[in-house]
């Protein structure tokens, strides 16, 4: 039985977390860490990671880059790996990811759908033949609540795509600030906000006279709970160092 610490365990997706968790037997929660304090479950809920007390085998984190600093500290103390599912990080927040990696185990994708991470190789995949004579664009759709723009998928699809092009492409947020001529090493980034959509991603091939897309559309938020817990299935009892969805995909 793996015993999984929810950290942001009151927010939504962590609700969705705990309600994934009991559909499953080799899994439970046996806390959480939340500043709201709310106990709207069995397991205890604190404001602080100092105050846990149960024992856990493994941390999700569904919370705000904000608690990436006390949950590092704790999780490395405490010898425990983390998945991170939190998204809006920046460069500083990933450093501080990566020197705690060399310590413990930590599961860190933009995206925790197992369909995602299959559109960005086959992203990869497409761009290594088409990027020659095609211009690469990327859209993604979310829901009128979310911060960051573009998603933290957006770019996890752009890195990827830019990975199997030596690096080459530059990113284009905000093209209506300028007058130019569309760059032919550009990946242009587009964000719409609106409703209550999941996540939409579309990858753009436009070529001489035809387009080709690539896309993937979250129906709802359990498809990153269960990516999320599987992952922290998947951690448990790793090395230290970094795991990506790749590697959980390549243990099945």
């Amino acid at each position: 039985m793996t015993q999984i610490l929810s950290s942001g365990c009151c927010g939504h997706m962590g609700r969705v977390i705990t309600h994934c968790v009991k559909q499953k037997d080799n899994c439970e929660i046996t806390a959480g860490v939340d500043l709201s304090g709310e106990q709207y479950d069995a397991f205890p809920v604190y404001q602080s990671f100092r105050g846990v007390k149960e024992h856990a085998d493994v941390i999700i984190d569904f919370s705000h880059p904000n608690a990436l600093e006390n949950l590092l500290e704790f999780a490395v103390e405490r010898s425990l790996p983390v998945v991170i599912a939190t998204t809006g990080y920046n460069e500083k927040h990933i450093e501080k990811i990566n020197a705690a990696s060399k310590s413990i185990p930590i599961f860190f994708t933009y995206n925790m759908s197992i369909g995602i991470n299959l559109l960005a190789e086959l992203a990869q995949k497409a761009a290594a033949v088409l990027s020659d004579d095609f211009d690469i664009e990327i859209i993604e759709k979310h829901h009128n609540q979310k911060i960051d723009a573009p998603s933290g998928t957006a770019i996890m699809l752009a890195d990827a795509i830019n990975s199997s092009l030596n690096n080459k492409y530059h990113y284009e947020y905000d093209r209506h600030a300028k007058r130019a001529k569309r760059d032919k090493n550009e990946i242009g980034m587009h964000s719409i906000r609106g409703g209550t959509i999941v996540g939409e991603h579309e990858i753009m091939f436009a070529g001489r006279d035809e387009i080709i897309t690539l896309s993937h559309s979250a129906r709802s938020k359990e498809v990153f709970a269960t990516g999320a817990v599987n992952a922290a299935l998947f951690l448990k009892g790793k090395d230290s160092g970094i795991y990506t969805m790749a590697d959980l995909v390549a243990s099945k």
